[in-house]
């Protein structure tokens, strides 16, 4: 029994890895049409910009978008746009995070970080372009015809990228160090910086879609869940992984002093939260059948990924 159940999770995560090679293509080929291509006196920004974006990652985010999407029948170059958007500006996120006034870092998706390949004003510049241009393409009528949803989809990425969203986050987490965050201010404080981009990616479907309330209060929860998976077990990689899986340098949270479940609860506690959360944001997608297959199966991937 054990080997079959082994065997159907094998070929799940299998499919659930091309869906998501597929997804990253369809993003990859819509940002590489939607940015600027390198020219005028101001080209280095540009450059910045595309190295940062083009870093490969697992673009789960705009993964969330197309498969949110398609549970609604949303014409696929419209949620490919409002992938390209969250992508953007998760990469504007990134571009920031790493610089030297904030977590240092040298390494990002295995090469240098931004500030690092160019000079720490350009990675400034180049992540507020990518930050920028995340609305232009949402307000671009090319990312759906109805103006009512264009800017749903803008106040709602406005907010969750904003002061109460991730920028709230990433303020908890500066300052983490010097408090003794318990295990529900370290859940809120992933819940912003992390999770609210996920909740936008998983929303943006009913947006899109033009769906009830009731739909995207369901995308909602389940992102909430699928989004602390995803942080809890980057935690857990942070202690048990190796830069060469992750591309990214490891051990940094515990020598920054840095407030995860794992530091509150130990691997093991975190692991068996993570697992609950899994399986709640697979069952809140329950009624929805095969459109939702790809979304219910990735809280359990989550579980076990290496990077």
């Amino acid at each position: 029994m054990n080997d079959i159940s082994q065997d159907s999770q094998g070929n799940s995560h299998a499919l659930l890895i091309q869906a998501m090679a597929e997804s990253a293509k369809i993003v990859e080929t819509t940002l590489e049409q939607i940015l600027p291509t390198p020219h005028g006196l101001h080209a280095r920004v540009h450059e910045a910009m595309r190295y940062a974006t083009f870093a490969g990652g697992k673009r789960l985010r705009p993964f969330l978008v197309l498969h949110s999407a398609a549970m609604f029948e949303v014409d696929r170059a419209h949620a490919a746009r409002t992938a390209a958007a969250i992508e953007v500006l998760h990469t504007y996120s990134l571009v920031h995070d790493d610089l030297p006034c904030m977590d240092d870092d040298d390494l990002r998706r295995g090469r240098l970080t931004t500030h690092k390949a160019f000079d720490e004003a350009t990675a400034v510049l180049a992540g507020d372009a990518l930050l920028t241009i995340a609305f232009e393409i949402l307000a671009d009528p090319a990312t759906h015809p109805s103006a009512e949803v264009r800017l749903k989809l803008i106040a709602r990425l406005a907010e969750a990228a904003g002061s109460n969203g991730m920028i709230g986050g990433q303020m908890i987490d500066m300052q983490a160090p010097g408090h003794a965050f318990g295990a529900e201010d370290i859940m809120l404080l992933q819940r912003l910086k992390t999770g609210q981009l996920f909740e936008f990616s998983c929303e943006a479907g009913p947006i899109l879609g033009q769906a009830s309330d009731a739909d995207s209060d369901r995308l909602r929860l389940y992102a909430r869940d699928m989004g602390l998976v995803f942080q809890i077990t980057d935690d857990l990689l942070d202690v048990t992984s190796t830069a060469e899986k992750t591309g990214k340098a490891v051990g940094k949270d515990k020598n920054q002093g840095k407030a995860t479940l794992v530091s509150v609860r130990g691997a093991d506690g975190a692991r068996a939260e993570a697992e609950k959360l899994a399986r709640r944001a697979a069952e809140t997608l329950s009624t929805y059948g095969p459109s939702a297959a790809p979304l219910r199966e990735l809280p359990m991937f989550l579980l076990d990924r290496e990077s």
